[in-house]
């Protein structure tokens, strides 16, 4: 394949608001995202996929409390339960892929690599958490409302959140508790943890031959397996880190042609949700970077997506487009980000 496109799934490719997240749901949205990814197999594009799993990691972390908590079972750590979702969210993809490729009749192999992703030990994320994963609630899960300290079964459903406390209530990272912050579009509050920005993808020489040859590639899911490297191998941490930023030091690694960062809404937007909102249609690097400085967009939201955008359109070249995956079939899809 002589033209590469890397392309990073947003949340809302597996699970969209109002739904419970079971498996049928998410499997009819990942096919319905891939469905729009033919376009680029038609033009000859060898494909790489990456996706992110806040939802389900942070679900799945509900799950491991609960576990503990009901049958006294040890709880697994966060890099852990994010190969846990690496994997079922790629078989999820897969599943998807094959039925659009069959349908289609497309002849292109897919195959998925649980990929760890090294940071820096020294990375100052791990003491400023940004990354919001699993659900959202009403009110901040982290505050003791009326000064009882007790465990419902809403603890693990999210439902009547008023009036109880997580068991890692603490509220800051060195005393060892979870984050809890407020969505900016008014959400609700989520936890969040620990966002390194990634140094190196293993294997992604691998990816990057296979893609070429015209295998369909899913990689670095959930932004990989967070670890720092030691004397004797690599040792995972607790964090999460930013599928987007991944996906651009995949896409740049690749030196990918194109790079295309699905998310929930059809363009970046300025003023968002606020009087004078505005949607851009293509943006240069240095309008990029002002709109960054003025905090017109949301950590843990459309600003790690602008920043990965930035690094691989000033690496590569190329242009990044951030668009609605539905709209990704459309030539003038989404914002652009040029040189």
């Amino acid at each position: 394949m002589d033209r590469l496109a890397m392309v990073a799934f947003g949340g809302n490719a597996l699970l969209r608001a109002g739904e419970k997240g079971t498996f049928e749901e998410q499997l009819r949205n990942v096919e319905a995202t891939c469905a729009q990814l033919v376009h680029l197999l038609r033009r000859g594009y060898g494909l790489v996929i990456a996706h992110g799993n806040g939802p389900q990691v942070g679900n799945g972390l509900l799950r491991q409390e609960a576990g503990k908590q009901v049958y006294g079972l040890e709880a697994m750590p966060m890099d852990f339960c994010g190969a846990e979702t690496q994997g079922s969210i790629a078989y999820l993809i897969e599943t998807a892929l094959e039925r659009v490729l069959r349908r289609e009749g497309i002849d292109r192999p897919v195959v998925s690599l649980v990929t760890r992703v090294e940071v820096s030990p020294d990375d100052p994320g791990f003491t400023n958490p940004t990354k919001p994963v699993g659900p959202y609630y009403p009110s901040n899960p982290g505050v003791c409302i009326g000064g009882e300290n007790f465990t419902t079964h809403a603890q693990f459903t999210g439902e009547n959140v008023t009036g109880w406390q997580k068991n890692d209530h603490l509220s800051t990272p060195e005393a060892g508790g979870a984050v809890y912050k407020e969505d900016p579009a008014g959400r609700g509050w989520r936890k969040v943890v620990a966002s390194p920005v990634p140094v190196r993808i293993e294997n992604i020489d691998l990816v990057e031959r296979l893609a070429r040859e015209g295998y369909i590639v899913i990689t670095a899911g959930g932004g990989g397996i967070p670890v720092v490297r030691e004397g004797d191998g690599c040792r995972g941490v607790e964090a999460v880190i930013d599928k987007d930023l991944a996906s651009a030091l995949a896409a740049t690694s690749m030196k990918a042609d194109e790079f295309y960062i699905l998310t929930d809404v059809p363009k970046v937007y300025i003023n968002f949700r606020k009087p004078g909102e505005k949607a851009l249609d293509s943006i240069s690097v240095e309008e990029a970077r002002r709109y960054l400085a003025e905090g017109q967009f949301a950590e843990g939201s459309m600003a790690p997506k602008v920043r990965a955008g930035i690094r691989f359109v000033e690496t590569c070249g190329g242009e990044c487009v951030i668009t609605e995956a539905g709209q990704l079939g459309n030539p003038s899809c989404g914002t652009r980000i040029l040189p």
